[in-house]
């Protein structure tokens, strides 16, 4: 049985009634996906060993491309790594412009302690850090030059981990918001902060106190974002994963955009090893990485990441891992953990009314409208088994069975052990092409 909180487990239950993918608690029911998961732990030590990687999720809709990332996302934070979690939108977020990209990134920049927004989390910590090393060599915490020893302290580690890798910028408003915070300018450190996150409107008033002008520009992004990841190690982290998930979403867009768009994907992968403690990871679906409308069309990046198989053998180390469909058992499965994690009032009528063979039926009742094609119906059939939990926990009379009209089954030897009634006797054994353009 989990140990999840209660609190998660309401979570996972409110997320998925409306299908979406709950934010944390998926390892209670994480099913099938064992050897997908080590290899992107897999990825997760390389980072931590300083190493700049890209990782790209492939699978059809319904294969939990978005699970796995999540689920990538909370073992991340778990090992000391700060995150962020992006979502590819036509909207508010044109990839093929990198400025918007960092600002997407920056807002969604979260740690185990910091769910979004971490920034100036991640600062002050740094600035604690800095603190107790001074008072750990025997510097007075309460004398009248801490401040300016901290600062001093910090202005060597800035030079000293961004060595020319951020832009001067970047330093100086990272060093203008630790003195505005000594004296008092809360506001306007703030301003400063929403600035070096992205935002683009910040009072010009707030930036002159940084000698800074206009705002990140596209080009210049790239470059901030490797301040940040500095800053983000600084503060005693093991470095930065940040997930671009529905990468498809570029497919719908306007020729150019989506040309330029994989053009940037591109100079991300080639760029990341200049970036150690970085891991990338992308979601899409096969026809965004083999069509030519996607990375198919884009010989340079098509060249790298090009997934191969050899029959039934896959080498889940290439650049794209591939999560497969569900199949019915594995939905069964998934089914019987959310059970058994359902924070009911009445578990045992919850268990009885609700057993293995109810769920083997749901199963085939719900994919039978998609000719069985059970890979493309996880999220409709998750929300209906909540459902029926939900009614079993709130209805006593419920049965799930008569409402949705389906056959009594004779339970298995097992299946009566498991719901605590004596086994019955018997002697039945069954077991049952894209432009390549200049870089930003």
């Amino acid at each position: 049985m989990s140990t999840l909180t209660v609190r998660d487990r309401e979570h996972i239950f409110e997320k998925l009634r409306g299908g979406a993918v709950p934010e944390r608690g998926l390892d209670a029911f994480a099913v099938g996906i064992e050897r997908e998961r080590r290899e992107l732990g897999r990825q997760l030590d390389l980072a931590e060993r300083g190493e700049g990687v890209v990782k790209f999720l492939r699978g059809g809709y319904g294969c939990g491309k978005t699970f796995m990332a999540r689920l990538v996302l909370l073992e991340a934070q778990a090992r000391g790594f700060a995150t962020s979690f992006v979502v590819v939108s036509d909207n508010d977020l044109r990839f093929h412009r990198f400025d918007d990209v960092y600002r997407k990134v920056m807002g969604e920049l979260g740690t185990a302690t910091c769910p979004r927004g971490a920034l100036g989390d991640v600062l002050d910590r740094w600035i604690g850090r800095v603190e107790m090393q001074l008072e750990d060599e025997g510097v007075d915490p309460d004398g009248a030059d801490f401040d300016e020893r901290v600062h001093e302290r910090l202005d060597e580690e800035l030079n000293l981990k961004m060595g020319g890798k951020a832009p001067a910028d970047f330093v100086r408003v990272v060093q203008t918001i630790f003195r505005l915070k000594q004296d008092g300018g809360l506001a306007e450190a703030g301003a400063l902060l929403s600035w070096l996150s992205g935002s683009g409107n910040v009072a010009a008033q707030a930036k002159k106190l940084a000698g800074v002008k206009g705002d990140i520009e596209s080009r210049a992004a790239l470059d901030y974002l490797r301040g940040a990841l500095e800053i983000v190690k600084a503060a005693g982290y093991k470095g930065l994963v940040i997930v671009i998930d529905e990468a498809e979403t570029i497919l719908r867009m306007r020729q150019d955009t989506r040309h330029k768009s994989l053009n940037g994907i591109r100079q991300i992968y080639d760029a990341a090893g200049s970036y150690p403690g970085l891991l990338w990871v992308f979601t899409g679906t096969p026809d965004f990485f083999d069509g030519r409308r996607g990375v198919g069309g884009l010989a340079p990046l098509h060249e790298r990441i090009r997934f191969e198989t050899h029959g039934d053998f896959v080498n889940l180390r290439q650049p794209q891992l591939e999560l497969r469909p569900f199949n019915d058992e594995r939905l069964k499965q998934v089914a019987l953990r959310l059970r058994d994690l359902y924070p009911a009032e009445e578990r045992e009528r919850l268990v009885d009314r609700v057993p293995p063979h109810f769920i083997e039926q749901l199963v085939q009742a719900v994919t039978e409208g998609f000719a069985r094609d059970v890979g493309v119906v996880p999220r409709q059939f998750l929300r209906k088994l909540v459902n029926v939990l939900d009614l079993v926990d709130e209805h006593e009379e419920f049965d799930p069975m008569v409402a949705l009209g389906f056959e009594p089954i004779a339970l298995t030897s097992e299946e009566e052990v498991a719901l605590g009634r004596p086994p019955a006797d018997t002697d039945d054994d069954d077991g049952g092409d894209v432009p390549v353009l200049e870089d930003w």
